[in-house]
């Protein structure tokens, strides 16, 4: 294993902060796979997972099977994980400028469009380099000019050609469930089928603010279809959002259990050499992520819940109850839909239009920006 340690811009003077990259086999040797955690500082599942990974990779590179290469980020945002208020932890928005740290990543669909198109030739895998060499390029040229800027940049300099992207989120209260581009859903279903997932939500760009994972597969299958017709483009990285659960959800049992189908995923995928285990029966079927219907509070008071992560609810269904102290009044909250609860808030005090659960349902009924701020 090569570990190497990537300066952040100084946001003061006297401070610096790094990303640390951990890199198992050769690079340029066959397919690579990218894994990161944590990129909201406050989901931690993801970082006890990556620390299990990180000694099966380093077993599987002494016995010689990492095939490929494999990078493994198990700290990706160390400006979210310093943010401590009160002994809260405040890790899904940078508190300089309330960005949240999975939005706003580049739009290399945009930027590469023009540049890459005298390059391009009938040569698909050629194709696939031309792009690979454009994103770094357009990367390098990049000023940046505050520390998140910079964050973002290392990560997409050391993800952007991979071939698969993992990024380990969590909810507040949730069953295991994934996100991924409806294009990249056939090289991701084995991931959801070893995890065990209990949703496969998937989208074809899910708004204008630029998700990490949508930031590396997007331009793919948005290429592809700019360039039909005229020049092959592979569908070259298929990346997901992995929500590995709930907040609370962090153990040695689950992580190994989460990093044990990981290593058999990056077997499937040629990227580790062995025989892994057979896919399981998958837990769900995929579904838009346009047809999650999320439920808010009408007005403030204790949550109630009726209903667990991983219960299926019919439509009409009490979900939850908000109950004002003060009043007689109970306001029951009520699916509109058929599906699978699979999130809810993990506080039981809401604000008015707090949003309180998800449910994933198989038609779409929401449309435009699909992503919370």
């Amino acid at each position: 294993m090569q570990q190497i340690h990537h300066p952040l811009l100084s946001p003061a003077l006297g401070t610096q902060r790094h990303i640390t990259s951990m890199h198992f086999g050769q690079a340029g040797s066959g397919r690579k796979a990218y894994i990161q955690s944590s990129l909201h500082a406050d989901e931690l599942p993801g970082m006890l997972t990556a620390h299990k990974l990180r000694g099966l990779l380093e077993a599987a590179e002494r016995r010689g099977e990492v095939t490929g290469e494999v990078v493994l980020v198990p700290v990706c945002n160390p400006i979210g994980l310093d943010q401590s208020l009160m002994h809260h932890q405040v890790g899904r928005f940078e508190l300089m400028g309330m960005e949240n740290f999975n939005r706003n990543y580049p739009d290399f669909f945009n930027l590469l469009k023009e540049r890459i198109a005298p390059l391009l030739t009938q040569d698909p895998q050629a194709n696939k380099r031309v792009v690979r060499k454009a994103m770094h390029e357009v990367l390098g040229e990049q000023t940046v000019m505050t520390e998140l800027e910079s964050q973002r940049k290392v990560l997409m300099h050391l993800s952007c050609d991979a071939d698969l992207v993992l990024d380990l989120h969590c909810d507040f209260e949730a069953v295991l469930h994934m996100y991924v581009e409806e294009p990249m859903l056939d090289q991701m279903t084995p991931l959801a089928r070893l995890l065990g997932a209990r949703a496969l939500l998937w989208a074809r760009g899910s708004g204008p603010s630029i998700s990490f994972d949508e930031a590396l597969s997007g331009p793919w299958w948005r290429l592809q279809e700019h360039f039909a017709g005229t020049a092959p483009i592979p569908l070259a990285c298929a990346s997901t959002t992995v929500e590995l659960r709930g907040q609370t959800d962090v153990s040695d049992a689950l992580a190994s259990q989460d990093a044990d189908a990981i290593m058999a995923f990056l077997r499937h995928a040629g990227i580790l050499a062995g025989q892994g285990p057979a896919l399981p029966e998958p837990l769900c079927e995929a579904t838009p992520l346009s047809g999650t219907e999320s439920l808010h509070a009408g007005h403030p008071g204790v949550v109630d819940f009726l209903v667990q992560p991983g219960d299926r609810v019919a439509a009409g269904q009490l979900m939850a109850r908000i109950v004002d102290p003060l009043t007689p009044r109970e306001t029951e909250i009520r699916s509109s839909i058929d599906g699978v609860v699979y999130a809810r808030h993990n506080l039981r005090w809401a604000t008015a239009g707090m949003e309180i659960c998800r449910v994933a349902g198989k038609q779409p009924i929401r449309f435009g920006n699909l992503l919370s701020p």
